[in-house]
């Protein structure tokens, strides 16, 4: 039985683009950690000194002269963390996919079918560009805008602790510390109560599917990012190869997972248990023959590494492991 793809197919790209991505290795800043945990932070200043220097997940170096108050997201995530700072008001460019919040939609296209158009940044006379790191916005791309003179920082959060160094980096450029500080508390607070309640439970064979194209099946990349959250939540995530998150559909048999998340039924409908359980050799696999097919509604927030993320953790949390969650 052939399987098609049952995301829009730019949507679909975009999202194993960054979650090809995010299972490669880590550059984002020292001490970053899939971790959830804790910690009495040092005093935050009340703002930041100007001219300032920063370095991105890239390990790229840029000095912004003033705050910026005209700010270019390339990636949905990066739009997220800015408004999330109290500075939505700052964005002059975002992308087509930019769905939250709702005011973000009013906001100039610079990013249209994953493709950036360079005319249109240039004309929203941006301040700042945060672009999204290892692919997602092409390095090419960045070295244009950065050789038209443009403060390019990239934004590549390989794990939690990645989203949280992120959303501090973010908060240093827009003169937004306390802000910043205060948003990552918040989330490792929820983080930790998340982490603390699946610590001792058992964790199932879980299959994340993102989507299906051609006979191929994507998931979570070997040490992606989306691995390390079904990590957190309390699963043994089966992971596809690292590079384009596919796993061939023998390696996912002998795999056996116990537990089939699927993200995709979020934007397909037609994509319910019944039919997966359908699908030519997966009749034995121990999560259809026991009746473990969950649809996650809420891939959207667990495959965008953002100030949501946290939601999306305890979305994943509660799918895995329902009963110790009410």
């Amino acid at each position: 039985m052939a399987l098609r793809l049952r995301l829009p197919v730019s949507l679909f790209f975009v999202f194993a683009l960054l979650l090809a991505a995010c299972a490669r290795g880590s550059v984002g800043s020292p001490g970053a950690s899939s971790q959830a945990s804790v910690s009495a932070a040092p005093s935050i200043p009340a703002h930041s000194i100007y001219p300032l220097a920063l370095t991105d997940d890239a390990g790229r170096h840029i000095t912004l002269s003033a705050a910026p108050k005209r700010i270019v997201s390339l990636a949905p995530s990066n739009t997220e963390i800015v408004c999330a700072l109290d500075a939505c008001n700052d964005l002059v460019g975002v992308t087509d996919y930019d769905n939250y919040p709702t005011q973000v939609t009013h906001v100039t296209y610079v990013v249209i079918g994953a493709t950036v158009d360079i005319e249109k940044v240039v004309a929203a006379q941006p301040q700042l560009i945060l672009a999204g790191g290892n692919g997602l916005t092409p390095n090419a791309v960045i070295d244009q805008l950065a050789k038209l003179g443009f403060p390019v920082l990239s934004l590549y959060p390989h794990d939690l602790g990645g989203v949280y160094d992120d959303i501090s980096l973010v908060g240093a450029a827009i003169d937004a510390r306390p802000a910043a500080a205060a948003l990552v508390s918040s989330m490792k607070t929820r983080a930790a109560a998340v982490t603390a309640a699946v610590a001792k439970a058992a964790k199932p064979r879980t299959f994340y599917e993102v989507g299906v194209f051609q006979g191929s099946i994507y998931t979570a990349g070997k040490n992606s990012f989306l691995a390390s959250l079904i990590s957190l939540a309390g699963g043994a995530p089966i992971t596809g190869d690292a590079a384009t998150t596919a796993i061939q559909l023998e390696d996912l048999i002998a795999a056996d997972p116990q537990l089939i998340l699927l993200g995709d039924a979020a934007y397909d409908a037609s994509i319910t248990p019944a039919s997966v359980a359908a699908r030519s050799g997966w009749s034995d696999m121990t999560a259809v023959s026991k009746g473990r097919i969950v649809v996650m509604l809420d891939d959207l927030i667990i495959t965008r590494p953002g100030p949501r993320i946290i939601d999306g953790l305890e979305a994943l949390a509660r799918a895995i492991h329902p009963e110790l969650f009410h």
